[in-house]
């Protein structure tokens, strides 16, 4: 059975097609890159992955559960949008996600915390931007998930950060388990990812393993986006 199964897939915002007929395999044991142009349906596909969004058709299953409730125990989430109050600090957000995640890790939490530099007494509020994207990556990656799904996890931090956030990333994550990256920095995430899903206009323009395609297209992950999306 594969970790996800996407047949059919189609989601609308009113007369806007997000995602159109999409359909989708991915399986456990890799790391795969979600990009695209703005509007491309990266967002919207993720968000129904993840169980946060449930007016679409087709068929959705992800380890054999439809998205909801069940199938959310097994994946971590982090949204492009914060959806944590910042008037927590972060130490109590750890809490919160130790009291309501079985599967937190919390001592893995504050490793991660020491690591990007961050203070447990400080509050989101207090923190700039890159720093609370660094306590979206930390709560994501120490849940001991079948799935991981980051959408733009290091677009707000400078690139000294996005190299740790990453490390952290692989260091985070379980040979079992299944993880998604949306992003636009191709550049930094093409040493970590196995494969790669091109999507445009709510459909997928191509996909396969990173290496197939350097040596299929005789050029980087980058230069190809570029070449299609010019």
């Amino acid at each position: 059975m594969s970790t996800i199964l996407i047949n059919n897939l189609c989601k609308r915002y009113g007369k806007f097609q997000a995602i159109n007929n999409l359909s989708l395999e991915l399986d456990s044991g890799q790391i795969v890159g979600l990009v695209g142009p703005n509007g491309s349906g990266k967002s919207s596909l993720l968000r129904i992955i993840g169980a946060f969004d449930m007016a679409y058709s087709g068929e959705v299953l992800i380890n054999g559960l439809k998205p909801g409730l069940e199938s959310r125990k097994i994946v971590s989430y982090l949204s492009d949008k914060p959806y944590i109050s910042d008037n927590l600090r972060a130490e109590q957000i750890i809490k919160l996600y130790d009291d309501f995640f079985p599967d937190f890790n919390k001592d893995k939490a504050f490793r991660m915390l020491d690591l990007f530099k961050l203070k447990s007494e400080q509050k989101l509020v207090e923190m700039s931007k890159g720093m609370g994207e660094k306590v979206q990556v930390l709560l994501t990656m120490s849940r001991e998930a079948k799935i991981y799904i980051l959408d733009e996890p290091i677009s707000g931090v400078d690139p000294a950060s996005r190299k740790i956030i990453l490390r952290s990333m692989i260091e985070g994550f379980s040979e079992d388990a299944l993880m998604i990256v949306s992003t636009h920095l191709l550049n930094d995430i093409e040493n970590i990812i196995d494969s790669v899903i091109f999507l445009d206009s709510g459909q997928i323009k191509i996909k396969g393993s990173t290496d197939d395609l350097r040596e299929q297209h005789g050029k980087g992950i980058n230069e190809l986006f570029e070449q299609i999306f010019q």
